[in-house]
């Protein structure tokens, strides 16, 4: 054999090697799921137990009806993102060996922008896709971000807003079958990706292209960070920060001695290391890898389904993350975003029919689910699945349509000046929240505990809001 033909065969044997080792290496880095799953990302022939229960879909048909009386007047909806990969890498070694890269992101990498500028044409689509590239160097159609809201979490949040529809367009005729003004409907989203991208779905699912008049683009709002209330700010909140690592270290400190009892079942899993809540990796990032690997069909080790393993381990986190029960943290994590809510349904009472706003609808996180549970005091101590929800609905108690005239003449001024009553629901996984600050007689609708009145809620908020945010955010001395 020549020199030359030898060295060509061994380039093409290098090459091929190459190939193949990038093939290799690519079915082993990018994964799916082992099991088939369904399209809300329920694993077929596996038991839906704790561990996987981790979406709550928008019940429809279980919706509770209010009382004839009460008239519907606005929803203020505030949604958890759909299904996502978690937000670190974890657990991947072997033996727990859940896949590092995930391949669950197919849906929506075409840009279909159009180009500005004066040197392009005002119809050329900018034709480029968006792929993710691992630190080895290699891709794959459909590979995800970390913390990236995946295929099933697009198709679980159109479903949630399809749901939205069927319950307040079809079943209680509140909003329109189609979309006449934008001032109709409110859509504002954390500015995080999936977020986004969840109300993305979820708006389409409500309000579709063909159910907008044309001139009605619903529009999805996003806040500068410094600015956003949808979450715990610690960012603009220094002092917030400070309560929250306090929070964070009394609950290491309550729970690490229980989290001990699990280690001879699950610190194989973690590299030897024990779990604990301040640990390496911390107890709410287990947590968090295994709820996203179960709600998308991947194995997860046996002990991390066993109920009394992920019940503690979801217990304890909750306590670190949510269970706050300082009336400054609550003041200073959710109090503006309360007063946002009292101010609306205000304008809402005192505008009736002028103001045409019906649903506000907000794409945020598990963080402000609980955190709105926890300030009234309602939370169930469970981390909030995917697309689980609060909602605030505001209802008028509706006068009987046979008042008389001539009382009302009668009363003159008195009968003027009466406001009509108004009162408020929470309602949370699906399942009304009587809130113990309106459990007092007069501070709901009598029979009706679940409805608070209007005043004991807005009441309740007046005393969360900061009176001057920035001056209380600011670090003690």
């Amino acid at each position: 054999m020549s020199s030359s033909l030898w060295n060509v065969n061994f380039a093409v044997t290098k090459t091929f090697r190459v190939l193949l080792l990038a093939l290799i290496s690519a079915t082993l880095l990018f994964a799916q799921p082992s099991s088939t799953t369904h399209s809300t990302g329920s694993m077929v022939g596996t038991s839906r137990n704790k561990v996987n229960a981790s979406e709550e879909p928008l019940d429809v048909e279980g919706y509770p009806l209010a009382p004839p009386e009460l008239k519907l007047e606005q929803v203020h909806v505030y949604v958890r993102h759909g299904e996502r990969t978690p937000v670190k890498v974890r657990l991947s070694d072997p033996p727990a060996s859940i896949p590092e890269h995930w391949q669950l992101c197919h849906a929506a990498r075409n840009f279909r922008e159009l180009i500005a500028g004066p040197k392009c044409h005002d119809d050329e689509p900018i034709r480029v896709k968006k792929a993710v590239e691992t630190r080895e160097g290699l891709t794959a159609d459909g590979l995800c971000l970390l913390g990236e809201l995946t295929d099933t979490g697009k198709e679980s949040t159109f479903g949630y807003g399809a749901a939205l529809r069927k319950l307040y367009v079809e079943r209680l005729g509140f909003l329109p079958d189609v979309l006449q003004r934008n001032e109709q409907a409110y859509f504002r989203s954390t500015n995080v990706p999936r977020t986004v991208e969840s109300l993305q779905h979820l708006v389409y699912g409500l309000y579709p292209a063909s159910k907008c008049l044309p001139e009605v683009v619903p529009a999805i709002l996003v806040r500068n960070g410094v600015d956003e209330n949808l979450v715990s700010n610690t960012i603009s909140c220094p002092r917030l920060a400070i309560l929250e690592l306090e929070f964070a270290e009394a609950a290491a400190a309550l729970w690490n001695p229980t989290l001990e009892s699990l280690n001879g079942k699950v610190s194989k899993y973690l590299s030897g290391q024990p779990l604990q809540i301040d640990g390496k990796p911390r107890a709410s990032g287990v947590l968090d890898t295994i709820r996203s690997a179960t709600a998308h069909g991947f194995r997860v080790p046996p002990e991390f389904e066993e109920d009394d393993v992920i019940n503690t381990i979801e217990t304890a986190v909750s306590s670190e993350w949510f269970a706050v029960k300082d009336e400054e943290s609550r003041r200073l994590g959710m109090g503006r975003l309360l007063a946002d809510v009292s101010q609306k349904m205000q304008h809402k009472v005192k505008k009736g029919p002028q103001d045409p706003m019906k649903i506000l609808v907000h794409a945020t996180h598990d963080s402000t689910l609980a955190a709105l549970c926890s300030t009234f005091d309602v939370f169930d101590e469970k981390w909030p699945p995917f697309t689980s929800s609060v909602t605030f609905e505001l209802f008028k108690k509706q006068q009987p349509s046979n008042s008389p005239s001539s009382l009302q003449t009668l009363l003159g001024k008195a009968w003027k000046s009466h406001q009509p009553e108004h009162y408020v629901r929470m309602r949370y996984k699906n399942r009304n929240m009587v809130l113990p600050m309106c459990a007092e007689e007069g501070k709901h609708l009598p029979g009706s505990p679940e409805f608070c009145t209007l005043s004991a809620f807005q009441l309740r908020i007046k005393e969360l809001t900061p009176t001057d945010w920035t001056a209380e955010c600011k670090p003690r001395a």
